[in-house]
């Protein structure tokens, strides 16, 4: 078992950054994929960004390539979320998530692991 733990919200204004990260539990960090979603008052949650388990491959949604890296250590077991040039439009609670099974998932069914959440807000 897995648990997550993010860290890193916070307010700040359009075109400003920030850098979530995401400290996982357990001495299986290695075999997981890593994704990050989030999501907005009234809206289902959305997939921002997923990291393979050997950090070879990342893949992001359409709105945020370009502007969001991630990226994991495997030494310290944490999954990182930079976030540059943040629009209002990126204001949401952003949920780091481990999939056991999947290499590159972009589904909410298809992570087994979530963490708690944290708040983004970008005023404009």
């Amino acid at each position: 078992q897995v648990q997550l733990v993010e860290s890193g919200g916070g307010l700040v204004q359009a075109g400003g950054s920030l850098r979530l990260s995401c400290a996982a539990s357990g001495r299986t960090f290695s075999r997981y994929a890593m994704g990050w979603f989030r999501q907005a008052p009234g809206q289902e949650r959305e997939f921002v960004a997923v990291i393979t388990r050997s950090a070879w491959t990342t893949y992001y949604a359409d709105s945020v390539k370009g502007r969001f890296t991630i990226s994991r250590d495997s030494a310290k077991n944490t999954v990182v979320l930079q976030m540059n040039l943040l629009e209002v439009d990126d204001t949401a609670v952003y949920y780091c998530a481990a999939s056991s099974t999947y290499d590159k998932p972009t589904s909410v069914y298809k992570y087994d692991y979530w963490g708690q959440g944290t708040q983004v807000t970008v005023s404009s």
